[in-house]
C-alpha cells in the first residue's frame, strides 16, 4: 500500500487530499477501507482525477443509472462545473468497490476496493510522471502504445477483476483511449 508520502512524491503534497475522519466514520463502507482514504489520501491524477471530493453526507449521494447510490471521491468536471458535464469515482457502500461514474450515471466498474483503487492510482501516477515517452506521446506514439500495453499488464496485476471485460470496465478503456 502507498503511504501519503509516496502519493505526494510525484502528485505534489498540495495534489493529495485525505478524507476528514468524522466524515468517513458516518460511511457505510469496511473500515479498512475508510483507514486509508483518512490517513493516505487520494491524489490528482492528470487526465483521470481532477479533484478529490469527499461526499460529507452520511448517505452515499452519486447516483447511477441503475438507480444505486455511491459514495462521492473525486469529480472531474467539463465546461460550467454547475451545468457542465460531470465525471466521478465513487465507492459502494458495504463493500467498498470502486467505479468511475459518466456524465450520464452510467457506472463502470474501477476497481475491487478502495485500497486496491489508491494502489492502482499510485503505479499508474508514478509510472506516468517517470515516463519520457507518455510525457512526449505525440513523437513516439507507437512506443507509447507498446509502454501503454505494459502498464495495463501492472495494473491489471494489482487488481486482476478490474480488467475482467472491456466495456464497462474504467482502466482497459482508459489506457485504449489515453493518447486520444
Amino acid at each position: 500500500m502507498p503511504t501519503y508520502e509516496d502519493l505526494a512524491a510525484w502528485a505534489g503534497a498540495e495534489r493529495v487530499s485525505r478524507a476528514d475522519p468524522d466524515v468517513m466514520a458516518g460511511w457505510r463502507i469496511p473500515e479498512e477501507h475508510k483507514w486509508p482514504l483518512v490517513n493516505i489520501g487520494v491524489p490528482v491524477v492528470d487526465r483521470l482525477i481532477e479533484y478529490v471530493d469527499f461526499q460529507t453526507d452520511p448517505d452515499p449521494e452519486l447516483l447511477t443509472t441503475s438507480g444505486h447510490r455511491l459514495y462521492r471521491l473525486t469529480r472531474n468536471h467539463h465546461g460550467d462545473t454547475v451545468a457542465g458535464l460531470q465525471w466521478a469515482f465513487g465507492a459502494e457502500p458495504l463493500t467498498g468497490r470502486v467505479h468511475y461514474v459518466l456524465p450520464g450515471g452510467e457506472a463502470w466498474v474501477a476497481n475491487s476496493t478502495i485500497d486496491l483503487w489508491l494502489r492502482t492510482l499510485h503505479h499508474y501516477g508514478l509510472h506516468v510522471s517517470r515516463s519520457p515517452i507518455l510525457n512526449d506521446a505525440d513523437e513516439n506514439e507507437d512506443e507509447a502504445l507498446v509502454e501503454l500495453a505494459e502498464l495495463a499488464q501492472e495494473l491489471k496485476e494489482i487488481d486482476p477483476p478490474a480488467f475482467e471485460g472491456h466495456l464497462g470496465f474504467i482502466w482497459p478503456e482508459f489506457l485504449d483511449r489515453w493518447l486520444w
